[in-house]
């Protein structure tokens, strides 16, 4: 039997900096993150990055050990609650560690640190060519962001800068 550690990342931890940094590669290299490795400048610089920021926080997986998932998340506010929410922004699971529910798990400490921070809601976006994500999703109670059906679902845009 596995042990399997979830845990809010400290950003000044050189273990979970380098778990960060590790998961995040690896999820940057699927073709769900895109399918190109990030450059080692942003790697080496993300925790720190990220230290500077009081809104963002990651949720770490580890597995008899090693680094095995990742969900980073980012305080936002919602103009019609009138509370925080918590947008997650990436949520990554090594291959070989896929098929232990650590998606879910990771979701659950994410969730119990956004009701801590009195956030009304929690929000992600996911590729609509990735129905196992969607199904993960799902499963933990999101719903695809449909408020009216006469209107369509919601859509996520960019602009890059």
């Amino acid at each position: 039997m596995s042990q399997v550690l979830i845990v809010q990342a400290s950003y000044t931890d050189p273990v979970h900096a380098q778990a960060l940094r590790d998961v995040l590669n690896h999820y940057a290299q699927d073709p769900m993150g895109g399918g190109v490795a990030l450059p080692v400048e942003v790697l080496e610089q993300l925790p720190g990055e990220l230290a500077k920021r009081p809104h963002a926080f990651s949720v770490l997986a580890f597995v008899d050990g090693h680094a095995a998932g990742l969900v980073n998340c980012f305080e936002g506010f919602s103009t019609f609650a009138g509370k925080p929410l918590v947008n997650v922004h990436d949520v990554s699971v090594v291959d070989t560690y896929r098929g232990l529910g650590l998606s879910q798990k990771m979701l659950d400490k994410v969730e119990d640190i956004a009701r801590e921070r009195g956030c009304c809601k929690i929000t992600l976006e996911v590729l609509e060519g990735n129905p196992v994500a969607q199904g993960s999703y799902r499963k933990f109670g999101f719903s695809d962001g449909q408020l009216d059906p006469n209107h369509g679902r919601m859509l996520f845009w960019k602009k890059s800068l």
